[in-house]
């Protein structure tokens, strides 16, 4: 069976340049607007295709080397190409954030955006490893985003492919269990309380400041919300349904997304907050 556009999109989280625009280019100039002075040195978390590494280029003339991890090898080399100009001035490494590889430099400023829930349980490990790579005086500037929870665990993207599965055949009650059996870990458990992880923040950092707002998405038809899911969260929530019905899945996300843009004025809205960081000694 030939695998249909979006599910090769999914695969290699091809798009995210189109699709960041929907959410997460906000939180990008958001994190950046927070960097003072004249930094000579940014790590990037989760670095994707470049998009904050090359805006903190452009802004900050100042530093002479920006290095962003990533685990994705498709988005490091999207952002290869993006970043040719700066020549050495940057460095990207294919990294797993579970596992943070040594680097041998400390860091003026380590910028982390809608990256850490995808590390719970186990985010301590990098929380402590982006501590020692601070340097003294240096700030650490992560966005969290906090959908509600409902009575079975699941909220914000967690929503839309619930309704995507209805229209798919599965009883709505049962969808906790197909996330359970296909041990896909609902998102709005992965994403900390703000309380929680400002407790698990506190471990490691002086909480200097943090800021809130509200993360709208819109979205003009189904098949830009389609796209963006897969740029987005890949296969992640595909896995939920047998390989043959992972085109339609993606669609019925589409349709859903679509479906609550036309019934709400939006596909979803929920709080991100901005914290800024200093490592304790």
């Amino acid at each position: 069976m030939t695998a249909s556009t979006t599910e090769i999109q999914a695969r290699t989280l091809a798009g995210y340049a189109h699709a960041s625009a929907l959410r997460q280019i906000h939180d990008r100039d958001w994190v950046l607007d927070r960097v003072t002075g004249e930094p000579e040195i940014l790590l990037d978390l989760g670095s994707g295709i470049g998009q904050l590494l090359h805006e903190a280029l452009e802004r900050h003339p100042s530093l002479r080397l920006a290095v962003g991890l990533e685990r994705s090898e498709h988005r490091i080399a999207e952002a290869a190409e993006r970043l040719r100009p700066y020549g050495e001035r940057v460095r990207l490494v294919q990294a797993d954030l579970t596992a943070p590889p040594p680097l041998p430099e400390r860091a003026d400023v380590v910028t982390m955006t809608s990256v850490l829930h995808w590390l719970y349980p186990g985010e301590e490990t990098v929380l402590q490893w982006i501590s020692e790579r601070l340097s003294p005086g240096g700030v650490f500037l992560l966005t969290t985003y906090h959908p509600e929870r409902d009575t079975a665990g699941l909220g914000g993207e967690d929503e839309i492919v619930r309704d995507a599965l209805v229209s798919l055949g599965t009883e709505r009650a049962a969808v906790a269990g197909v996330f359970s059996d296909g041990d896909v870990l609902p998102i709005a458990v992965r994403t900390r309380p703000a309380a929680e992880l400002g407790a698990l923040l506190g471990r490691y950092f002086h909480i200097e400041s943090h800021l809130e707002r509200e993360a709208v998405v819109t979205v003009e038809d189904e098949s830009q919300y389609e796209h963006f899911h897969a740029a987005t969260f890949g296969d992640y929530y595909a896995r939920l349904v047998d390989p043959g019905r992972r085109a339609a899945f993606f669609r019925a996300v589409g349709e859903s997304a679509w479906r609550r843009q036309r019934e709400r004025g939006r596909v979803s809205s929920m709080p991100v907050r901005l914290w800024q960081l200093t490592p304790r000694r």
